[in-house]
C-alpha cells in the first residue's frame, strides 16, 4: 500500500522548504497532497497558492482560515476545525509541517489529538520572540523531527523527545539555492519589472510581542534606507498583527528606490539573492539563506535573535540608523564565504532515505518524555 505524506503550509516561506521534501517524497513513490491555508489564500498576499498548485503530480487542497483582521487564537480554531475535518476523510500516514506558524500549530494539534503520525521541520531553533514558543510547541505535539542543525536536534532532545525520532537533514530551502534557479537574472527583472541593477532585498515583518512599536521600528529602519541613496526590492510583510502599521510606512517610500512585491516564485526569489548586493530585515533568509549564498545581511530587530551567527551577517535595532548606515556604505555588494551550518543542500535526499526506513514507521505513537536528568 502507498504511503499518503500530507504537508502542511500556509505561506510563501515555509513552502520554499516543504517543497524539496515534497518532491522527493513524490519522486520517490509516495502519495503526496498539501493542505494549503493561511496567507496563501489570500489576494493581498499575492495569492500564493498558485505556487503550490503549479508542483506537478501532488494534490492540493485549499482551505480559508482567515479574514482580514482575525486575531490569532481565532486563525488558531478555525485551522483546527478545517484540518481536523480534512484528515478525518483523508486519513494521512504521515503530516509533514514546519516552523513556528500557527497554522502548523494547529495542525500539530489535530495530529497529537487524533493520533496521525507528524513530522515536524526545523524544530529546536531559537528566536526570542512568541514564534519560538510556537516552534517549541509543535515540537512537542508531534512524533518526529527533521531539525536543521545539530544544535536544534540537542534542543528538541532537551525538550524531551526520544533521540530515536530526531533527524539532522539540513535545511530544505538550501537544497533549492545550491543548484542553479533555472532562470536568469534578466527574467527575473522582466518578470517583475525590477528597474534596477545594484539592489539591496527589504523583507520586514512584524514581531506578535511587539506589535505596538512594529509602525515606529519601520519608520527608523525605511529612513535609513531611504538616507542611504540606495535602490531595495522591497517584499510585503506577512499578515502577523502589525503588519498594517508597517505597510503604511511602505505606502510613503519613493517608488523610484523602493520597487515593492506583494511575494515571488520560489525560484526568482533564490536568483534575486544570488544577485543582491545585501539581505536587509528579518526574515530567516537573512540568518539561513543569505550566509548559505555569501550575501551580506542586516538582520534588523528581535525576530531572529540567536537564530544564527555569521560572518556576513550584522546584526542590528531598528533605531540604531548609524550601524545600518555603515552596513548599507561599507559591507554593501561585498561577498563571503558559504555558511554552511544549517546544511549543504541535501535534505531532501536524507528525508527520503529516513521514509524509506521501517524502522521510522514503527516508532511508538504514545509519547514519552525522555529524562536525561
Amino acid at each position: 500500500m502507498t504511503r499518503k505524506i500530507l504537508f502542511v503550509t500556509g505561506t510563501r516561506a515555509d513552502f520554499g522548504k516543504l517543497e524539496p521534501l515534497a518532491i522527493a517524497a513524490r519522486d520517490a513513490g509516495f502519495d503526496v497532497s498539501f493542505f494549503v491555508t493561511g496567507m496563501h489564500m489570500l489576494r493581498q498576499y499575492g495569492l500564493t497558492k498558485i505556487e503550490v498548485h503549479r508542483v506537478p503530480g501532488v494534490a492540493v487542497h485549499e482551505f480559508l482560515n482567515q479574514r482580514e483582521g482575525d486575531p490569532q487564537d481565532m486563525i488558531l480554531a478555525k485551522t483546527v476545525i478545517g484540518f481536523s475535518d480534512y484528515c478525518l476523510e483523508f486519513q494521512p500516514d504521515l503530516v509533514v509541517l514546519h516552523g513556528d506558524r500557527v497554522e502548523a500549530l494547529a495542525c500539530a494539534l489535530v495530529c497529537a489529538t487524533n493520533y496521525y503520525r507528524s513530522a515536524h521541520i526545523e524544530g529546536g531553533e531559537v528566536s526570542g520572540t512568541i514564534d519560538e514558543i510556537f516552534r517549541h510547541c509543535n515540537s512537542k505535539l508531534s512524533t518526529y523531527h527533521f531539525v536543521s542543525s545539530a544544535d536544534a536536534g540537542r534542543r528538541v532532545m532537551a525538550l524531551g523527545e526520544p533521540e530515536q525520532a530526531i533527524h539532522v537533514i539540513g535545511s530544505p530551502e538550501l537544497d533549492f539555492h545550491s543548484k542553479p534557479s533555472g532562470v536568469s537574472m534578466e527574467d527575473v527583472k522582466a518578470r517583475y519589472g525590477i528597474p534596477f541593477d545594484d539592489f539591496g532585498i527589504v523583507v520586514f515583518h512584524p514581531v506578535t510581542s511587539e506589535a505596538d512599536t512594529m509602525g515606529a521600528q519601520a519608520k527608523s529602519l525605511y529612513e535609513a534606507l531611504t538616507a542611504s541613496g540606495r535602490n531595495f526590492v522591497l517584499i510585503a510583510p506577512n499578515n502577523d498583527p502589525g503588519s498594517d502599521d508597517i505597510r503604511a510606512v511602505i505606502d510613503t517610500l519613493p517608488r523610484d528606490r523602493f520597487h515593492v512585491l506583494p511575494s515571488m516564485r520560489f525560484a526568482h526569489f533564490s536568483e534575486l539573492m544570488k544577485n543582491a548586493s545585501a539581505m536587509i530585515g528579518n526574515s530567516s533568509a537573512g540568518v539561513r539563506e543569505a550566509p548559505f549564498l555569501g550575501t551580506p545581511s542586516l538582520d534588523v530587530g528581535t525576530r531572529q535573535t540567536n537564530r544564527s551567527v555569521a560572518d556576513s551577517i550584522t546584526h542590528v535595532s531598528a533605531y540604531d540608523t548609524e550601524t545600518i548606515s555603515g552596513f548599507l556604505s561599507d559591507i554593501w555588494g561585498k561577498r563571503f564565504p558559504r555558511h554552511d551550518a544549517f546544511g549543504e543542500g541535501r535534505a531532501a535526499d536524507r528525508f527520503v532515505e529516513i521514509l524509506n526506513d521501517p524502522d521510522f514507521w514503527a516508532l511508538d505513537m504514545q509519547k514519552a518524555f525522555a529524562d536525561r536528568g
